[in-house]
């Protein structure tokens, strides 16, 4: 979390009150890494929180776009010009002002929702149930399944200048690709991360009016994002951060804690005393307080952020993301 004296405990694999590593919670491969078949099996609980909209002859509907134009919904009127189709006068306003006006139509179009995937190290952790990569794994199968059955093409990325973004596709194929990259992204931590602020950068360029973007990050990643970089992404395009944490960097018990450091084969290891005030003031301000900070920050900036722990469920965000803002 940046900004605390904890930084970097996050990426340390903690043993916990009750010195286990991490819960093998329901997930098939034990939490610790994402699978196809685990992914796949979310699309019911994607869509179990709502029904697929439908259009009056029974087909699914695309998302309709802010473009005006000759289309198969009515977007407003205005004062006749010349050249418009006289078979679009709006002949009840121009009864009522005494003055021809013409209406304009919504086109209809494919939206597109884009997936960035962040991959630092401090996602390839857990204490609870899942490790919070494979809570990001899970969140974003859930934001898949739910964007091609609203007749969205979905694409993804993450932060690297080697990998190129997964092309948009709809339909199960367009999911099949994303959940496929989600496993090989999350199952360990790719060898050329670049950071989340390079993959905003990636992503801005992809993304074009009325896309949806649903970010995927550690807290700590967000946090280091300028704050201006996600206003500038929000005044365009419906912007939706879903931080992963864990329960013991948000509520962690107060006691002696043993972590492991210095990376694998050096056997370090690090001790903290969360009985002792001063360290818990340092904890909370490196995790829960800098959780609180950013998704206010986020917000501020336009864009609907909300925490999502390793234990809760998977589709748990949806609510925030999806309700009245």
């Amino acid at each position: 979390m940046s900004g605390g004296p904890a930084t970097g405990v996050t990426g340390a694999r903690a043993s916990g009150a009750d010195g286990t590593r991490a819960a093998a919670g329901g997930d098939a491969s034990g939490g610790v890494a994402p699978s196809l078949d685990e992914l796949i099996a979310l699309r019911s609980l994607a869509l179990a929180r709502g029904r697929v909209r439908h259009g009056t002859s029974g087909l699914r509907a695309q998302a309709t776009s802010a473009l005006r134009g000759r289309g198969m919904e009515y977007a407003e009127s205005r004062a006749y010009a010349i050249g418009d189709d006289a078979r679009h006068i709006d002949w009840r306003l121009t009864a009522r002002s005494g003055k021809p006006h013409t209406k304009l139509y919504q086109a209809e179009r494919e939206r597109l929702s884009l997936l960035l995937v962040d991959t630092a190290p401090a996602l390839y952790f857990g204490t609870r149930v899942r490790f919070k990569s494979v809570q990001a794994a899970r969140a974003g199968a859930i934001a898949a399944w739910r964007a091609v059955a609203d007749g969205d093409r979905v694409a993804a990325l993450r932060g690297s200048e080697q990998e190129p973004p997964v092309p948009a596709a709809g339909g199960v194929r367009g999911a099949l690709r994303v959940l496929d990259a989600l496993v090989r992204w999350y199952e360990r931590p790719p060898g050329d991360d670049a950071g989340l602020a390079v993959g905003l950068g990636h992503a801005a360029r992809l993304l074009r009016s009325g896309s949806r973007l649903l970010v995927l990050a550690d807290p700590a990643s967000a946090a280091a994002v300028p704050a201006e970089r996600w206003a500038a992404v929000a005044a365009r395009h419906q912007v939706v951060a879903v931080l992963l944490t864990d329960p013991l960097e948000m509520s962690p018990p107060r006691a002696a804690l043993s972590f492991a450091s210095g990376g694998p084969g050096r056997g370090g290891r690090l001790e903290l005393d969360l009985g002792d005030a001063a360290q818990r003031r340092r904890w909370d301000g490196a995790f829960a307080d800098a959780v609180a900070f950013t998704v206010a920050t986020l917000a501020a900036r336009g864009v609907r952020a909300v925490a999502l722990s390793t234990d809760a469920s998977s589709d748990a965000w949806l609510a925030a993301a999806e309700g009245p803002h």
